[in-house]
């Protein structure tokens, strides 16, 4: 089966009725954890950007703290799946300041993190790849917010 594209989609949803919408939406929500994921942001968290980013950070934190520290293939998958997880947050989003600022938050997490990143290369380049990122991304930024982030991407 070929799947619709977003135009099709878009149009059959306008034709159906609201009730038949959320049933839709329903059904959607219970084949896939991301879909149910991104239910969730839309309806209880994109109002409130300030609050969504900071209980990510604090996510952010508890998954650096359980970090298999063993050696540093463990840590590799560790990290790659925390920065999996930020970008994943991050297509819900869609909100350049949003992603920005975790993007920073990721890095100076790394930066802390024990043992070092600079020991291993695949790590340090996952780390400058992400500083590199987050340099593109400010630069389609407001100028005053460009100058806010300008400092910390420094200390980067």
């Amino acid at each position: 089966m070929k799947a619709a594209t977003v135009k099709q989609i878009k149009e059959e949803l306008v034709e159906r009725s609201p009730k038949e919408l959320v049933e839709l939406c329903l059904h959607l929500s219970k084949f896939k954890k991301e879909n149910k994921e991104l239910l969730t942001y839309l309806l209880y968290e994109a109002g409130d950007e300030a609050n969504f980013v900071k209980e990510l950070k604090i996510e952010i934190d508890e998954q650096f703290e359980n970090v298999n520290r063993k050696n540093y293939y463990f840590m590799k998958k560790g990290i790659r799946k925390i920065l999996t997880n930020i970008k994943k947050h991050i297509r819900y989003s869609k909100n350049k300041e949003t992603e920005v600022e975790l993007l920073i938050y990721f890095c100076i997490s790394l930066k802390q993190f024990s043992p070092s990143y600079r020991n291993n290369l695949m790590i340090r380049n996952l780390y400058r790849r992400q500083v590199d990122l987050i340099k593109k991304k400010v630069a389609k930024l407001h100028e005053d917010l460009q100058f806010d982030y300008a400092g910390v991407i420094e200390e980067l």
